[in-house]
């Protein structure tokens, strides 16, 4: 079931990338004589094109050998020399604090119980050894007894080519970036409910892409609960738990008019805006309503290509949003974001962009507010680009799910009639449910295979 091209961009973790990468990488670990080839440069840059519809795959398992372990106590390094010739390091201080015995990790939460206050930073090594069963046992000067799984050890290498294997597998950060020829990947919503392997590859592609359709769901209320028990459970808002996108008289909020939406992430106005955002279609309208995303990072990209003075100032002044009404409480909402978020390595982590609720208030110099209006206009001007946006039409049983931290949507203008009423229901979740969730999927299918 599912097999297709989108395998080639959605399915890495499983299929070869994180694993197969962290294998690759930590094979890099110290080598003896001439240093390794370096690691490819991680295809956060890659396009997905053309079809996309889901697979499944299974998760390899690497068997990692040490052919010798030694204390260098000059430097307080244990040295791990592994089977396929490569080497890794390991600091006293750091094997002593991560010892997994019953004393000092409770095993049925995998919670460290070593206090800070009771780990010898400055601990020496007694002994070092393999184990008959290929284990690395250290005896400490207290004559403390550590025994480290090889596994453990392999995949905690402190290499740059290591540590970046460990944060993919961890995070799944690299991403597909795409443009208006993309076909967004498609899934069916009953085989998501109830089967792990397509709920697992739905929650990859999500990562990756950032967008993900599922057909197949009631034409009625519920289904995005439903859905989001599959990962955990809702994000609550001052519009609920769930909301309904419908025509609302004295309408709290743009969306819930017939106008057109321009693209925009939702709930910036939260300082902590939701992460994961679905939307299910009950009831389209007999005449427009057609949604439209945009990568927002991969229009980020091109912004800092063409204009890299407007990406620096979109990434380092703060603006002022701001929501106010009740709903199913009433609220006040005020917040300061960048409209590009980057992380200390200058790589987009989140947008932050809805010009509905962007606050009249510009807490800004007054010789920033004309650049501001210059940068922020330029931004949008690329994602209005039509070889950038991708236009879809919802139909009652749809259910879009994406990124609300790099999707930027929006919609066109509609007319509905007294027996084609517009009806979407919405939710959120955020990003830690969901990566709690494919983390626990993608170990669960692993298993199982």
């Amino acid at each position: 079931m599912w097999m297709s091209t989108f395998a080639r961009f959605a399915l890495p973790a499983l299929q070869r990338g994180t694993s197969a990468t962290a294998c690759r990488a930590l094979r890099a670990c110290r080598r003896p004589g001439p240093a390794a080839a370096p690691l490819p440069a991680c295809p956060t840059a890659a396009h997905a094109r053309g079809q996309q519809t889901l697979g499944s795959a299974s998760l390899p398992v690497a068997h990692h050998s040490v052919r010798h372990a030694r204390a260098l106590d000059e430097e307080r390094l244990i040295e791990v020399e592994w089977e396929d010739g490569g080497h890794s390091l390991y600091p006293f201080t750091w094997l002593r604090d991560n010892c997994q015995c019953p004393r000092c990790t409770l095993q049925s939460a995998q919670a460290r119980m070593l206090l800070l206050t009771d780990l010898d930073i400055h601990t020496g090594v007694d002994a070092v050894e393999v184990t008959n069963d290929n284990k690395v046992s250290i005896v400490w000067p207290d004559q403390h007894v550590s025994v480290f799984d090889t596994e453990w050890l392999k995949k905690r290498c402190f290499s740059p080519a290591a540590r970046q294997a460990m944060q993919e597998e961890l995070f799944l950060n690299e991403r597909y970036y795409w443009d208006s020829t993309l076909r967004i990947p498609t899934a069916d919503y009953q085989e998501v409910l109830q089967d792990d392997k397509a709920a697992l590859a739905w929650l990859l592609a999500l990562r990756r892409v950032g967008i993900v359709y599922l057909k197949g769901a009631p034409a009625e209320q519920g289904q995005v609960a439903r859905l989001a028990e599959r990962i955990g459970y809702l994000r609550l808002t001052f519009y609920g738990p769930t909301w309904q996108v419908q025509d609302k008289p004295d309408a709290n909020n743009v969306a819930y008019t017939s106008g057109k939406l321009s693209q925009h992430t939702d709930y910036p106005a939260l300082h902590f805006a939701p992460g994961v955002q679905f939307l299910h279609c009950i009831n389209q309208a007999a005449q427009g309503g057609e949604s439209e995303v945009v990568d927002g990072f991969h229009m980020a990209g091109l912004l800092q290509r063409e204009e890299p003075e407007a990406f620096r100032l979109l990434s380092q002044l703060h603006v002022d949003f701001t929501d106010t009404g009740t709903d199913y409480c009433d609220f006040m909402l005020q917040s300061k974001k960048s409209i590009i978020d980057v992380d200390s390595e200058g790589r987009v982590v989140r947008v932050n962009y809805n010009n509905a609720t962007r606050d009249s208030v510009l807490d800004a110099p007054l010789h920033q507010v004309q650049p501001f209006y210059r940068a922020l206009r330029a931004y949008v001007d690329i994602m209005n680009r039509p070889e950038n946006v991708v236009t879809y039409r919802m139909e009652p049983g749809d259910i879009v799910t994406f990124d609300n931290w790099r999707l930027l949507h929006g919609r066109r203008s509609y007319v509905s009639r007294p027996d084609r009423l517009r009806h979407l229901e919405g939710a959120y979740l955020d990003w830690d449910e969901v990566m709690s969730r494919l983390r626990i999927l993608r170990k669960a299918v692993g298993e199982a295979l």
